[in-house]
């Protein structure tokens, strides 16, 4: 079964990589040879984060129109917040991108967290490595936007998309220690409101005195909805790829993706629902104490 599915992802059938990716998402028995055995492959990834109401979505859109127009073809990985109880997701991208579900040059498939803290989905790593084994020219992985605990992303992406819009304000210096100093483009979005461009300035001010950005972090305005500044967005993109190709980013993400990995199988054998009943019990008996707990585990 997984042989015959990794020549049909090699050979772009969607339904055998929307099938695969379910099956990593679970993890079914043969699903860790299944990715030891996949094909190299470099597909560049471009992560799209920010704050809620930035826009992510309506950018995500008209990236995918800008790539379809140039013949591309691109795959988008869209993550959802997930109930903490049930573990289901709005996946309200689905409405905002529905224009592509059916285009034969794009792969949509939207993700919930899963309780994941940085905005993606656990098993994230796994699935753009299976869309990279796919026909595509690019893969987008638009976040759940949670703040500055998103940084994540900038462990999976060979380039990052911070999306802002002018309402931002102050709050810009506030996000300056997590969120903002993972991207590799600014993208101020709705810059049709009043005080974008008292808003870039602000921004690259603020950005000016940063040690880690020897190199000027470009700060560009869209307007997603009208799908204006997407051509000079994606002339931007081309460029940081091609400057990440082979620095040191590239070595510091793959250690990233490991140090993930290696996460994920040290903690794969705790159950949630388990430790629920353990706490339960240890409560009712008025011996709980989480440090120990954890220590137990």
């Amino acid at each position: 079964m997984w042989q015959q599915l990794t020549s049909n992802i090699q050979n772009g059938d969607m339904r055998s990589i929307a099938r695969s990716i379910s099956l990593v998402e679970n993890e079914i028995d043969g699903y860790d040879q299944f990715m030891k055995n996949l094909p190299v492959a470099a597909v560049p990834v471009i992560g799209i984060t920010g704050p809620p109401g930035a826009g992510k979505s309506t950018l995500t859109d008209a990236l995918i129109a800008q790539l379809v127009q140039e013949n591309k073809k691109v795959a988008v990985l869209c993550v959802d917040p997930s109930s903490p109880f049930n573990a289901g997701a709005l996946l309200g991208d689905r409405i905002r991108m529905s224009a592509w579900y059916n285009h034969p040059a794009v792969f949509i498939r939207s993700l919930a967290t899963r309780g994941a803290l940085g905005g993606l989905h656990p098993k994230i790593i796994e699935i753009t490595d299976i869309l990279k084994t796919c026909p595509f020219d690019y893969i987008i992985v638009e976040t759940v936007g949670v703040g500055q605990s998103e940084i994540e992303i900038a462990g999976l992406a060979d380039c990052t998309l911070v999306v802002l819009v002018p309402e931002g304000g102050d709050d810009i210096q506030a996000m300056k220690a997590g969120l903002m100093e993972i991207a590799d483009i600014f993208v101020v979005n709705k810059a049709d409101r009043p005080g974008a461009d008292l808003f870039v300035h602000h921004l690259n001010t603020l950005l000016a005195p940063a040690p880690a950005h020897r190199n000027a972090v470009p700060v560009l305005k869209t307007i997603a909805s009208q799908h204006t500044g997407i051509t000079e967005l994606k002339t931007a993109i081309e460029n940081i790829l091609q400057a990440n190709r082979n620095t040191s980013k590239k070595y510091l993400l793959l250690a990233e993706k490991a140090w993930r990995l290696l996460q994920q199988k040290h903690l794969r054998h705790i159950n949630k629902q388990q430790m629920m009943e353990m706490i339960k019990k240890q409560l009712d008996e008025k011996t709980f104490n989480l440090y120990r707990f954890v220590d137990t585990l």
